[in-house]
């Protein structure tokens, strides 16, 4: 899926990077997500420096649990977490993230930042035909994303290795390399910032 095109054609979806999936006292933390937080920092600067529209992908839930898949339903109980319960802190982007005016913002209530939102058109009608993809967690939310862009025939599909993470190390890698066997890129940060992409 690697192709050439330019930068008003990309754009960077950074998925998750919310204080209830990072933070450790968290009922539903990615064990790997906190530690590359400075990569996707950069990853966002790079992005913005050569003009790719950046997408904030963030979870936000009714407090009831209303809209929440059944098998997490139990976080949303009387008395439980109400993970990234729309308003609350852990809905909240980690400290470092900010989303400025000309960046977009998606809400989802499932894996696929593509699911039951308007992300398509939003990026059919803005001309991007090429996502890369940071943030968490690699089995769950970027692969589904990742495997949406693909069925949806974008042309170049990148994940930045470095800039993803999973709950282990091992986890990580394997999803990545399921992706990597569907054509998706899966460079470093280095190699993606020093790219022409």
């Amino acid at each position: 899926m690697a192709a050439d095109h330019t930068c008003n054609t990309t754009a960077l979806l950074v998925i998750d990077m919310q204080n209830d999936f990072l933070l450790a006292d968290s009922s539903i933390r990615v064990a790997g997500g906190l530690a590359i937080v400075p990569n996707v920092i950069k990853a966002v600067e790079d992005a913005r420096r050569r003009g790719f529209l950046v997408v904030w992908v963030v979870r936000e839930h009714d407090p009831l649990g209303r809209d929440v898949e059944l098998f997490r339903r139990h976080f949303y109980a009387e008395g439980k977490p109400k993970p990234t319960s729309k308003g609350s802190k852990g809905a909240e982007l980690v400290d470092g993230l900010v989303i400025k005016q000309e960046d977009y913002k998606v809400v989802k209530t499932r894996f696929s930042a593509f699911f039951a939102t308007h992300l398509h058109s939003v990026l059919q009608g803005a001309g991007i035909d090429s996502l890369v993809a940071v943030g968490v967690q690699t089995p769950n939310c970027i692969r589904q994303t990742v495997f949406d862009a693909a069925a949806l025939d974008y042309k170049s599909v990148t994940v930045i290795v470095d800039a993803t993470a999973a709950a282990t190390p091992d986890v990580h890698a394997a999803n990545i390399y399921d992706m990597k066997n569907i054509g998706v890129a899966a460079p470093t940060l280095e190699e993606w910032c020093g790219s022409s992409m």
